[in-house]
Formats: structure tokens, C-alpha cells, sequence
């Protein structure tokens, strides 16, 4: 079967991401001894600098990961939180005082304490072995001496120009030329400002031991020089998509008082594999309660297909069907709440029920279940669609192809508008060392297009509030100092018979767990590599209401790469879904590696999609 690339194979060390030069800089730092939470937090770093259009150091990261060798840690898959969470000052009474029904989707208010510094760093000091200055020296370096600017930030600044001139002149001045010429793709880009708050977060890594610098670093950041910069900046009023100027919520204080937070993962069994994920304060479970009611279905039995790259209808329908069954249970029962009824989500007997709503035809309504018979709620967004909200296009705007069908035309990255309201996507970064330990890590917000650079800093925050509901009563309502269900989403997953590890995952907001599945059933149940399984087409659903600002849904929509085929698409027509041709490689941007113990061999594979991921190893 003809790949892309290579499935890599080695023994020392692998490190998969959305970009070159951060796996690259997670390669260096393994070849310099370090292990694979040093090379995971050196690839993280990167990406703020490389990719600042998907993340930054104001935006927030999940981690799930597991440590090689022996001791009560080893073995066992963990979540690390780094997703910062509201404001105190942040009530639905205060967004209300504004008339506003939904958190904006670009400036101040919908910031949340930057989570993905304090991430990264915890990592480090917990679970890594080199000092700060050995993983930070590259993202120093590509923001202090330059990086090659890829193509999608030079269009999203170009996208954003005008609205920076006019409204954030602080972004202005740290993206755009003098005549407010955006930059070229392909040119050197320095961010002076970032270097310099690396570089003082370095001086201030200062302590009798690795870990009592990194903790000071954590200090510098929370309770020091960020913390101050930040806390002035979110008190001037700038403008964002409601189309009226408004100050922050968050203070220094939030972030004073915030820390990431180690949690047990949500694990489920599908076919001999532990496959685990962040709770639901994440989309993660939604993966989860997808392939427990996809294990029944029979286009799906083990080995169906095997050796194929591109799916069946059968397929394509039941996990389309399937995921719109598990999102409505999204909407409905995740958050950052501790009741939530995750077990009985999961429990065979409610996923059974659900799996018996999989009919022949497409679905055309939200439908979220009852665990335990407690009624679901939905919020007004999505029950009163003849309100004052709207929907719209949730994928990009269908343009007419030569055959009259609609396409959408785009790389799978995410959807900027002028005014930097962002729908969705993000980064991924998977590592895999010879000593077994593993990491999958999904770093996002902070977007360059969605909030104001703070010029002390050279970074701006990040937008994650938008994902809260204004509705009062629901798992995702806003309330001070809660998370926002996000749509971050790694996975990691063990095969328990053999002890293999695979850690994977991609961009693509609401998106992320479907072209995961697309990937997961093409490697499990076709028997693809990793690479062949990643290059194998993808497929969603937007029929679910959007966690991003301004909210849509596309009832019975359904997009597709156009390998898939044509008979495929055919009989998804004629089971009733509204199908949206992409472009051929144009959905996702996946990463993974492994490690498998009854050979010794690791492997890795990162996604052509975009043009720039990559994966690196021996």
C-alpha cells in the first residue's frame, strides 16, 4: 500500500507533531539525554513560537501520559490538567449586565487562566530530568533569531490586518510592517517580545535544585512578572466579535490562585484495548461512548475490511450516527461539574440503548439520552432555534465545484474570520522514549487572531470561555473559577494482551475525536499502520451545536475527503445525509507513536495534511 511517508521504526526514541521544527527540537532534546516529558515540553514551547495561530503561552494543554520502568507510577495512564479555568469575577449576571447571550469568541472576556506554561512546567519538574534552560533554548532561539513562517500564519495575520490596525494596535504592532503589511510566508519572523519573556522566565528559574528552579520559573509566571502584565492589560476595553469594546475579567490574582491538576483518566475497554482520556471537563468521553456503541455494529466486526483504506458506507453512516448520539450527550451532561454521570455514560446496558437509535438513515434531530433516567437539558442556543441566535456553516463556506456538488475548500486548519473569530483547531505533539515512557499532549488557545498581544509579553490570551453556556442549570454554565468544556482532546491507549502503548490525537475543534475514530478504526479493525492509517480518507459530522463562537449546527451534515469515493458518497445521499465534499486531503492533522514491548520497537507517523507535520526517530 502506497504511504505518504514512511511508518518510522527504532528503538531510542520518537516524537510526532504538527510541525517540523518542534519535533525536531523534541528529537534534540531526546538525543540529548533527556526523556519523553523533556522532549514533549521542548516540542510544546515550539509550537507557541512556530504554530502561534493554533496556540500560545496564554492558551491552555491536556496531557495524557505514562511513565516507563518501575514504581507505583509506571504502567498506569494519567492526565495532567492544563486548562486554566474562569475568572472569579466571571458570573453570568456580569455577561448579562452586558447583553450579552453568548461569551464572545475573540477579545478579553472570554479569557481563562493560561493553563499551558504551568502545564508544560509541572511536567517537567515531576516527570522530566533536564533543567528549563535545556527544553525552553529552542522556542529562546526560533523567537529571538527567527523561524521560516509558515503559509497559514501569514494568511491568518493577513486575514485579521485590518481589524489589528484598527482595533488592536498592540497585535499590529507585533505582526504587521510599518505600512501594515502583513508577513510573507516563507520569510524569517522574529517575536522579540516572547524571547524576552522566556528569557526572564529563565533568569528567574533560579533554586538549589532542577526542581526548585522550575518552581520558581511557576512563581515568575503566576505570581510574578506574567501575572502583572496580564492583570493591567485585561482592564482596557478592546473590541471583539459582539462588535462592542469590552474590558476583562481575569486578574492577577486568577492566576495566582490557579495550578494544574494530576486526575485519573476515563478509560473504557474496546476490544482488548484500555483506551483512556481526559474527564469530562474535556470532549474526551465522547470517543469513548462512540466505540462502545460502534462495537455492535457489523461492518465494524474485527478484521472487516481488513487491509482497506478507505471505508465503507456502512461504516462511514454508523460512526457518523453514532457520534451525533454521543455529542448530544456532550451537550447535555459534559462540564467541569463533579456529578456528572460519566460511569453510567459508559455502562453496557445505556450504551446498548443508544446503539439501538443507530438506524439506516441519516438523524436529523440532537439527541442526547437519560442515564439513570435523569432528563437531559439542552441549552436555549440549541432548543430555540428561532430565537435571537443564528446557525450557519460550521466547516468553512461550500463553494460550487465544476460538477455543481458543494466543496469546501480549506486544508483542515481552522476558519478565521476578519474580526478573529476562530472556529476551532489547534496542535499535537506525541513521544515515545526508549525507556517507555509516553505522552500525548493537545496545546491550543492563546490564538494570535482571537485576543490583543499583550506588548510586555509578545503573546496574547486565550478565548477558551467561549465554550461556556450563559444558561444557568447546565453542566457548562459559566461560574467563577470552573473550566470550560473543551474540545481538547489527546488519547492514549494499551493493548492489554501484548502491553503495546499508543499515544495519539490532532487539531480540529469539535472535530478532533471523529478523525481520531477515522484513525483508530482504519489501525484496529483494518490492521493499517500507523502511517497508512493516518493517510487512509476522513470523514464528520457538524450536526451537533459547535462549542465555538457563534454557536452552529448543521443538521445532517456530513463532509468527506473525496477519497472516499463516489459510490460512498452515493449511498450516504441516499441514506439521508447532506454531504460536503472536501478536498482529498483536507480533514485532520493526526500524530501518533508507540511502543510495543514483545518487539522492543517504537513507531511513529504525522499527517501530510497542512504540509508540516512531521514525525522524527531511530
Amino acid at each position: 500500500m502506497f504511504t505518504t511517508r514512511p511508518e518510522l521504526t527504532g528503538t531510542f526514541g520518537m516524537v510526532a507533531s504538527t510541525h517540523w521544527l518542534a519535533s525536531s527540537a523534541g528529537m534534540a532534546t531526546l538525543e540529548a539525554g533527556g526523556n519523553a516529558f523533556d522532549a514533549a515540553v521542548a516540542a510544546g514551547f515550539v509550537l507557541h513560537v512556530v504554530e502561534p495561530h493554533l496556540n500560545g503561552p496564554g492558551g491552555e494543554v491536556p496531557v495524557v501520559f505514562a511513565r516507563g520502568g518501575s514504581g507505583g507510577l509506571a504502567g498506569r495512564a494519567a492526565v495532567l490538567s492544563g486548562q486554566g479555568v474562569s475568572p472569579a469575577a466571571a458570573t453570568i449576571e456580569g455577561f448579562e449586565a452586558l447583553g450579552l447571550e453568548l461569551v464572545p469568541g475573540t477579545g478579553l472576556l472570554a479569557a481563562t487562566v493560561p493553563g499551558a506554561v504551568g502545564a508544560w512546567l509541572t511536567l517537567l519538574r515531576d516527570h522530566g530530568s533536564l533543567p528549563l534552560d535545556a527544553v525552553l533554548r529552542f522556542a529562546v532561539e526560533y523567537a529571538e533569531s527567527g523561524h521560516p513562517l509558515s503559509p497559514r500564519v501569514a494568511a491568518t495575520v493577513a486575514s485579521v490586518s485590518e481589524h489589528f490596525s484598527t482595533h488592536w494596535p498592540t497585535s499590529a504592532a507585533t505582526w504587521l510592517a510599518a505600512d501594515g503589511a502583513p508577513p510573507a510566508a516563507g520569510r524569517l519572523f522574529r517575536n522579540p517580545a516572547l524571547a524576552s519573556t522566556y528569557r526572564r522566565l529563565l533568569d528567574a528559574a533560579r533554586g538549589p535544585s532542577r526542581e526548585a528552579g522550575i518552581d520558581a520559573a511557576l512563581a515568575a509566571w503566576y505570581s510574578g512578572f506574567v501575572a502583572d502584565a496580564i492583570d493591567v492589560f485585561s482592564r482596557r476595553p478592546v473590541r471583539d466579535d459582539s462588535g462592542r469594546d469590552h474590558a476583562g475579567f481575569l486578574t492577577g490574582h486568577d492566576l495566582a490562585s490557579w495550578q494544574p491538576t494530576y486526575e485519573p483518566p476515563v478509560t473504557t475497554d474496546w476490544r482488548g484495548w484500555d483506551v483512556s482520556k481526559a474527564g469530562p471537563w474535556s470532549q474526551g468521553p465522547a470517543m469513548l461512548q462512540t466505540l462502545a456503541m460502534l462495537d455492535g455494529v457489523p461492518g465494524l466486526a474485527p478484521g472487516e475490511g481488513a487491509g482497506q483504506q478507505a471505508p465503507s458506507a456502512e461504516v462511514v453512516h454508523a460512526t457518523v450516527e453514532a457520534v451525533k448520539l454521543a455529542m448530544g450527550d456532550r451537550e447535555a451532561w459534559y462540564g467541569d461539574m463533579p456529578d456528572v454521570p460519566i460511569t453510567q455514560l459508559l455502562d453496557p446496558q445505556y450504551t446498548a440503548a443508544r446503539r439501538a437509535l443507530v438506524g439506516d438513515t441519516a438523524s436529523l434531530t440532537l439527541r442526547p439520552g437519560s442515564p439513570d433516567g435523569r432528563p437531559p437539558r439542552l441549552p436555549r442556543h440549541v432548543t430555540d432555534p428561532s430565537g435571537s441566535f443564528s446557525t450557519g456553516a460550521g466547516v468553512g463556506e461550500p463553494t460550487v465545484g465544476q460538477s455543481g456538488e458543494p466543496t469546501v475548500q480549506r486544508t483542515g486548519e481552522q476558519i478565521t474570520e476578519r474580526d478573529g473569530t476562530t472556529r476551532g483547531d489547534t496542535c499535537h505533539v506525541d513521544v515515545v522514549d526508549r525507556w517507555g515512557n509516553i505522552v500525548s499532549a493537545t496545546p491550543s488557545g492563546g490564538w494570535l487572531q482571537s485576543s490583543p498581544v499583550i506588548p510586555e509579553l509578545g503573546f496574547p490570551l486565550g478565548t477558551r470561555a467561549q465554550m461556556f453556556w450563559l444558561d444557568r442549570g447546565l453542566p457548562n454554565s459559566l461560574a467563577p473559577r470552573k473550566r470550560p468544556r473543551t474540545t481538547l482532546t489527546p488519547t492514549l491507549a494499551q493493548d492489554r494482551q501484548t502491553g503495546r502503548w499508543l499515544a495519539f490525537g490532532t487539531p480540529g475543534g469539535d472535530q478532533q475525536e471523529q478523525w481520531q475514530l477515522c484513525f483508530w478504526l482504519a489501525h484496529t479493525v483494518r490492521g493499517l499502520d500507523l502511517q497508512a492509517a493516518i493517510d487512509a480518507p476522513a470523514w464528520h459530522t457538524t450536526a451537533f451545536p459547535s462549542s465555538f463562537y457563534p454557536r452552529e449546527t448543521n443538521v445532517g451534515e456530513v463532509v468527506v475527503e473525496s477519497r472516499v469515493g463516489d459510490d460512498v458518497i452515493a449511498d450516504l445521499r441516499r441514506r439521508g445525509h447532506t454531504v460536503v465534499v472536501a478536498d482529498p486531503w483536507s480533514l485532520g492533522r493526526l500524530s501518533a507513536v508507540s511502543a510495543d514491548p514483545t518487539t522492543g520497537l517504537l513507531h511513529a507517523a504525522a499527517n501530510p495534511r497542512g504540509m508540516q507535520g512531521y514525525a522524527v526517530g531511530r
